[in-house]
């Protein structure tokens, strides 16, 4: 039986809905690394939505939760796709079952971007061997852009992400680029394409050049190892295409697995970052001013919860 009367929306979800509706009508869009977190339960997700004979159901949350979201978050990044190609049975599923007017990026899986495989258990029998279909575009054209091309118009972005490259993996940054500049003069025009670097040598105008070339977003990402979110985008080079990209993922200095254990289930922001939350909101006036279209995506492991750390910035 249907309740009588639907839940209210959770306090947070109503301070955002009407700022982040008008960033998006002016081309800016916020939103989230994944959607999945039982932690923004009372924030952006109603509790009672997601009981089933009076309890909590885990299988019913994870099917539903997106429709929520998205009456809160005009964009989602999508982090899945990084390890492994999805079906195109999956793609429909995706695309049929969210809310017609929520935007995807989408991470571009590790197969085209890891030049040789880490050394851990997950990658098996490629363990420390080099990637035959590192930035190989046919194979990346045809295991994932043509499933994809059906669901253009709601895709922001697809976005290269390229883990630090290991000392001697190439001879200086040069041999890299000729490889990108190939790769990316070889994809259609049809997506809009980012590139995510986690090599702080690599930010200089050779880089910069070659994505400025294919139109191609420098993803101003918040990393261990990176330059803060500010000193990247007070590069004007920086600015490689006519749209943005913000990835703010986590604290310089801190390593990915301690800001799992610290955070973690991401009830709320116990971290503040002050200086990464200003960068947004200049990015954000930036984009305005110049009418140019954004897409920020904020983390949980950046702060502890990312939808209060959204909060945070778009808040008068």
């Amino acid at each position: 039986m249907l309740p009588l009367f639907e839940e209210p929306p959770p306090e947070l979800a109503v301070r955002l809905r009407p700022r982040l509706a008008e960033l998006a009508s002016e081309g800016v869009y916020l939103g989230t690394s994944s959607w999945k977190y039982e932690g923004w339960m009372d924030q952006i997700y109603t509790r009672e939505r997601y009981h089933t004979r009076g309890r909590f159901s885990q299988k019913k949350f994870e099917a539903e939760c997106l429709d929520e979201y998205a009456k809160t978050f005009p964009i989602v990044c999508g982090d899945f796709s990084f390890y492994q190609f999805p079906t195109e049975g999956y793609w429909q599923r995706l695309f049929t079952g969210a809310p017609s007017g929520l935007r995807f990026a989408l991470k571009v899986p590790e197969d085209i971007t890891v030049k040789r495989f880490p050394r851990h258990d997950r990658y098996g029998a490629r363990a420390g061997i080099e990637n035959e279909m590192f930035l190989n575009a046919p194979y990346f054209g045809d295991a994932f852009l043509k499933p994809l091309e059906a669901y253009q118009p709601r895709i922001a972005a697809l976005i290269f992400e390229f883990g630090a490259f290991a000392q001697g993996a190439f001879e200086g940054a040069p041999p890299f680029l000729v490889q990108l500049d190939a790769f990316l003069d070889a994809l259609p025009k049809t997506f809009r394409y980012s590139v995510e670097v986690r090599n702080p040598e690599l930010l200089g105008p050779d880089y910069f050049g070659c994505l400025r070339s294919h139109n191609t977003a420098h993803v101003f990402n918040a990393w261990t190892r990176m330059p803060e979110l500010g000193s990247q985008m007070a590069i004007d080079a920086a600015y490689t295409a006519d749209f943005t990209l913000v990835r703010a993922l986590l604290r310089r200095g801190r390593a990915y697995e301690e800001a799992v254990q610290k955070f973690k289930p991401y009830l709320h922001v116990q971290d503040p970052n002050p200086p990464a939350r200003d960068a947004i909101r200049k990015l954000i006036e930036r984009s305005k001013r110049q009418k140019q279209l954004s897409f920020i995506f904020v983390n949980n492991r950046l702060e502890g919860n990312a939808p209060e750390t959204i909060a945070s910035v778009v808040d008068d």
